[in-house]
């Protein structure tokens, strides 16, 4: 398991493993935040806001506000129907057993 030691500055080297498998760079600024108790970890902060441009395909076509508002309304639709059950609907004034 890799490890650093603390020099007296309070600083220390990242080993080059834990370097290359977080994408640590120079100027890269590193998070750390409290796992639990008396245990910390750290998050390297590498992206950038314009590292997801492109993620999202571009469409061959606009798509409408209407056409947008019944995809919404079939996909409820079918929400809605998985959780309906098969059982017959209860008269209001059926007693309970």
């Amino acid at each position: 398991m890799p490890s650093a030691v603390v020099t007296s500055k309070g600083q220390i080297t990242i080993p080059v493993e834990i370097r290359k498998a977080l994408k640590i760079k120079p100027g890269t600024r590193i998070v750390f935040y409290e796992a639990s108790p008396d245990n910390f970890a750290f998050i390297a902060k590498t992206g950038s806001i314009r590292d997801l441009e492109g993620i999202i395909p571009k469409l061959d076509r606009v798509v409408t506000v209407e056409e947008m508002d019944q995809a919404i309304a079939d996909h409820l639709a079918a929400l809605d129907a998985r959780t309906k059950s098969d059982a017959a609907p209860r008269a209001e004034n059926d007693e309970a057993a």
